[in-house]
């Protein structure tokens, strides 16, 4: 390691912190937006809906493929061009004369930019953590929540000042522009610049450490130990990649657990507000739906990061999967502001907690060398159920008009994400291989 330089790795999770921070405060304001665009061009919200929709799953899609960009070329170059990419969508958006233009710069262009966010920037960051791997996702999902609390009030400030086509060019260009500065803190790995995960010293991460390993079995996992000469060490033999990490029945256990939970977990953001107005509430206090799921996923990202990193993260994950059914039941039955807000934490912690803690869970099973791919795959895969919520709540509340299916459904695929996650082994160090991993 290079004698008296800073450990890097905390600068890199802070700046995937303001990553998310820019990119997910600029889409949690588009329930702002939406309103402001349909009262002006008279555009359907059914259809504004369906070009979110087409937004979250192009994104989602593309995230794949960003991910092995990352593994490939290093995260710098990805989230640069990625910031271009997300301005340029969201200025086309803004310029918008018909609907054409708002899916061609909403789910043509700005997804190419918003998928080179999420995946580049915790793929990086575990790449650089092993012991404090759940602490440093947890820095990092929590930009997402703050910018949800922070954006949607400035965003709808500036649309009651300005009108929605300078709110969302001014938002675009200044996000733009500092996603693409922060992309230049991103180092792909602390080996590239001698360094080692944890900020260890090189006798520290030499030394044998006792690990826990899964051992495939006809009846399932079970943990043997063994040794390891440095925290989380991978080598050709250890280390998944994506296609082998494909054939594991863990990873597709992972993958319906957060499939079931990702359909829906979109709605409260982009129905939030429209729900509370439905309730009768002002525009003001309708917004506050929204900065209360930032409050309360900023506190859960904190909170679940670090706690996953002194007990099973497993667990971790089990225990935020039971709060976010939870709260979508109180979402359902809400009459006034005090169960709505105090649900709509309830459902940041637990959407929060669970988010932070997923690439370190993936980390966890498959190593981090091919984590950019492999949490690729799980993002473009489970992540693309996501774009399918807020399009269905839309379809659920012309049919019934209101929102009492939309959130009971929402509390179900919680549930069954929730069962799923029991089948899981422990999480641990997969066995030694010499040709394809195993299956169980």
């Amino acid at each position: 390691m290079l004698i008296g330089r800073p450990f890097h790795g905390w600068r890199v999770a802070w700046a995937g912190f303001w990553v998310l921070f820019i990119v997910y405060g600029i889409q949690f304001s588009y329930g702002t937006f939406e309103g402001a665009i349909s009262a002006d061009k008279g555009w359907s919200a059914t259809w504004l809906q369906l070009a979110y929709a087409s937004y979250i799953l192009a994104y989602s899609v593309v995230s794949a493929w960003t991910g092995q960009l990352t593994d490939r070329f290093g995260p710098r170059k990805v989230i640069a061009t990625g910031a271009a990419l997300l301005a340029a969508g969201y200025l086309v958006l803004s310029a918008a004369g018909s609907l054409a233009m708002v899916f061609i710069g909403l789910a043509v262009i700005a997804p190419l930019g918003m998928s080179s966010s999420w995946v580049p920037a915790n793929a990086t960051v575990v790449r650089w953590f092993s012991a404090r791997r759940g602490l440093a996702t947890g820095i990092v999902g929590s930009g997402g929540s703050a910018g949800g609390i922070v954006a949607p009030p400035i965003a709808a400030w500036l649309v009651g000042e300005f009108g929605w086509r300078t709110a969302i060019a001014v938002m675009a260009v200044v996000g733009g522009v500092l996603m693409a500065v922060t992309a230049m803190v991103f180092v792909r790995d602390p080996e590239s610049i001698g360094q080692y995960p944890d900020g260890r010293s090189p006798d520290v991460a030499d030394r044998p450490m006792t690990r826990s390993r899964f051992v495939s079995r006809p009846a399932g996992f079970v943990v043997e130990t063994t040794r390891s000469s440095a925290p989380d060490a991978e080598n050709p033999l250890t280390a998944w990649t994506a296609p082998q990490a494909w054939r594991s029945s863990v990873f597709w256990r992972i993958f319906g657990m957060f499939a079931l939970t990702f359909v829906v977990v979109f709605v409260p953001f982009a129905h939030g507000v429209q729900y509370a107005r439905s309730l009768g509430f002002s525009p003001l206090w309708a917004a506050g739906v929204i900065s209360s799921v930032g409050v309360g996923g900023l506190v859960g990202r904190i909170v679940t990061g670090p706690l996953s990193d002194r007990i099973d993260r497993r667990r971790a994950v089990m225990l935020a999967l039971a709060v976010e059914t939870l709260s979508f039941v109180g979402i359902a039955v809400s009459e006034g502001l005090v169960l709505l807000y105090a649900s709509a934490i309830a459902f940041g912690l637990s959407y929060g907690g669970s988010v932070a803690v997923f690439p370190a869970l993936v980390a966890d099973y498959f190593g981090r060398t091919h984590a950019g791919a492999i949490v690729g795959r799980f993002f473009a895969t489970a992540g693309s159920f996501a774009a399918v919520g807020p399009y269905v709540a839309q379809l659920l509340l012309d049919a019934t008009g209101g929102y009492g299916w939309t959130f009971s459904f929402a509390a179900v695929a919680n549930a069954c994400a929730l069962g799923l996650a029991f089948t899981l082994p422990r999480p641990g160090l997969l066995p030694r291989r010499t040709t394809a991993p195993p299956t169980g």
